[in-house]
């Protein structure tokens, strides 16, 4: 959707891992731009879909599956626009969901841009810990990883298992929980990568997380509880991981409940003697920091610095309006991020 600054960038990283037989297709969703000239002057077939009543992700992937349908592939794989997609990582993936017969996950990172402040830089290990030390540690489980969004791949003959036509905010994560209640939980492979960076703009960054917590708060609110007895009930048990895995909050979130607990239960301490809620809140801060601390140690390193880390709780207490309004006021329609040249 109005990609036309980025749109060169991301089919250049893609055209040159195609084979024969490969299409490269480009959805130009509701675009006031001229991202559909431009993709199709670089060699991609282009498709463009007006609906303003319609708006967001999943209607432009529904209909770019109809259009794929007259002469469909065996494997359909997802890249947003603004990604960039890591050599071989196309052939990687069609190998991996091809062999497993699952849906497959590759390693989506976001960047921040050369220059770019803390609280950015911070954000950019937080999406490590949630899209690369999880996923790996599911992975080590035998459980399935949640889809990123990006760098997605389907047998075609499994595209018909969900419903993609919607306005959800977080459809990709929607998408991961339909295919594993079906029987196809997703499979993560870090040997593909797709990569993109954050806004520089605090408006772009503000609508972006939004959208990505919002969501993600809403579906644990709507379909968690149920999620939970459907994977009881069935003995589904890797939907019972993803389910478990869908209620870890964001990083921030999850530290902000951390230290309300604990201050609730040592003042609770303090009123009536009572220790024991204490010692367990005590032993959860502990637990959660050595786990960020050894996140950092395996994959942060590169990223921020450790005395950077300890600015962390700064940047949690800034994200207090984000989960406010949450509760205040949800956003449930898709807003797309403001782009650095916007």
């Amino acid at each position: 959707h109005n990609e036309s600054s980025i749109i060169i960038a991301t089919l250049n990283s893609l055209l040159p891992q195609l084979q024969a037989g490969d299409r490269l297709l480009v959805v130009a969703d509701n675009c006031a731009d001229d991202t559909a000239a431009l993709a199709r002057a670089a060699g991609a077939e282009v498709i463009e879909r007006s609906n303003q009543q319609q708006r967001g992700k999943g209607y432009a992937l529904d209909f770019g599956v109809r259009h794929l349908a007259a002469d469909a592939p065996e494997v359909m794989i997802i890249v947003d626009a603004d990604c960039q997609v890591s050599e071989d990582s196309i052939e990687r993936l069609a190998i991996c969901c091809i062999a497993s017969g699952r849906p497959t996950q590759a390693l989506y990172l976001m960047h921040a841009p050369e220059g770019s402040g803390l609280k950015v830089r911070i954000a950019e290990f937080a999406w490590r810990v949630k899209n690369l030390v999880r996923p790996a540690g599911w992975a080590r489980l035998g459980l399935p990883c949640q889809l990123m969004g990006s760098g997605m791949a389907f047998a075609w003959q499994d595209i018909g298992l969900i419903n993609l036509a919607s306005g959800h905010i977080v459809e990709d994560l929607q998408m991961g929980l339909d295919f594993c209640r079906s029987g196809k939980p997703p499979l993560f492979c870090p040997a593909a990568r797709v990569s993109s960076y954050f806004p520089r703009s605090d408006e772009g960054l503000n609508t972006q997380r939004t959208r990505w917590e919002h969501g993600h708060l809403g579906v644990i609110l709507s379909d968690a509880p149920k999620l939970l007895l459907e994977s009881l009930r069935r003995g589904n048990w890797p939907l019972l991981g993803m389910t478990f895995d869908l209620l870890v909050p964001p990083l921030a979130l999850l530290t902000l409940a951390a230290v309300a607990a604990f201050s609730m239960a040592w003042l609770l301490f303090m009123l009536s003697g009572l220790l024991a809620p204490a010692m367990l809140a005590s032993i959860g801060m502990l637990l959660l920091g050595v786990a960020i601390v050894l996140a950092w140690g395996k994959c942060g390193r590169d990223v921020i610095s450790f005395v950077t880390l300890l600015y962390a709780p700064f940047y949690v207490l800034k994200k207090i309006p984000l989960y406010l309004g949450f509760l205040l006021k949800r956003q449930v329609d898709w807003v797309r991020s403001k782009r650095d040249d916007s």
